[in-house]
């Protein structure tokens, strides 16, 4: 299988180095196998002789024109946390000539897999509209305002959707390389794993922060202001939306617009964040803690806690 690895200025250092030694890893143990799947033949390629990554370090790259009969193009992500920044860096004239290759690649359908940031220049080239995608957890707001067209689900770490691959934050580089190798061969994926030492993760939701993503917008800042201080007592949307001063349905809209999700989920996560707190920094009971956040069952939040985090209430006490 041949692998394109596109290159930018600006590559996110680990992002590729991981990729690299993921596909690297599992060529040389591929052989372990009683039935070896077909080696990765890896190529960096960039549009210029030596590219400069995100930490300073300097890249040789093959001549892009490879990239143009590839079987895979893989992009690592760009360094940039700035979100203004990273918007006009990947909109703008010095990416023009990736958003084009990209653009190539889709209508030739060769399959593409990108992760964190890298999401912005897939959709920058047009090439997810009407798909499904992800990307880092804290860019949400700005990818679903900006790229309306996609169907953004920031809560999984990979996603994919009609050829397209996309993982979540920064280190979702990692389980982006997994799922690639594991599509060829799961016992070749776990076994590159097991000699990493590396956990897939299948959802970014246990990282988030719900008081981040709110900050975007200045109705879904003012909501969460008044559910954190109406955590122990049940959620009443048309009071928080008069509390507020929006009607019902601008909060419904607004913070479906904004996160994605419905007020009621959205108050879901900040009592999962609240009751994980609670768990790892006092020894009240799971029964006194599931009132403190607004739940009469401790069984209930046993279960939203699996569901959301993927752990238990026990596994959240300090060790």
């Amino acid at each position: 299988m041949r692998v394109a690895v596109l290159v930018l200025d600006g590559v996110f250092d680990s992002g590729l180095a991981a990729l690299l030694d993921i596909v690297h890893c599992a060529n040389t143990l591929r052989t372990r196998l009683p039935q070896p799947p077909p080696t990765w033949q890896l190529t960096t390629v960039g549009f210029t002789r030596t590219v400069r990554t995100g930490a300073g370090h300097r890249v040789t790259a093959a001549p892009v024109a490879q990239a143009e009969e590839c079987d895979l193009l893989l992009i690592p992500g760009v360094a940039e946390r700035r979100p203004d920044e990273l918007v006009a860096h990947l909109s703008g004239p010095r990416t023009a000539p990736a958003r084009e290759l990209i653009a190539r690649a889709r209508a030739r359908r060769t399959p593409i897999a990108t992760a964190c940031a890298g999401s912005f220049l897939l959709a920058e080239a047009g090439v997810l509209d009407g798909l499904r995608a992800t990307t880092t957890w804290w860019l949400a707001p700005l990818f679903r305002r900006r790229y309306p067209r996609v169907t953004l689900d920031q809560r999984q770490m990979v996603t994919s959707c009609d050829g397209i691959t996309t993982a979540g934050a920064a280190f979702g580089h990692i389980d982006l390389g997994l799922t690639l190798i594991r599509r060829r061969s799961p016992a070749l994926s776990d076994l590159v794993a097991n000699y990493l030492v590396i956990d897939e993760r299948p959802s970014q939701a246990a990282h988030t922060m719900p008081g981040t993503l709110a900050a975007c917008d200045p109705t879904v800042a003012a909501f969460e202001h008044w559910a954190r201080a109406h955590l122990d007592q049940p959620l009443s949307v048309k009071d928080a939306a008069a509390a507020i001063g929006v009607s019902e349905r601008t909060l419904q809209r607004t913070t479906r617009a904004v996160l994605g999700l419905s007020p009621v989920r959205f108050v879901q996560d900040l009592r999962v964040e609240q009751a994980t707190h609670l768990l790892r920094t006092t020894d009240q009971t799971i029964e006194t803690i599931a009132r403190r956040v607004g739940y009469e069952s401790a069984n209930t939040l046993r279960v939203l806690l699996r569901d959301r985090t993927g752990k238990s209430a026990t596994q959240h006490r300090p060790s």
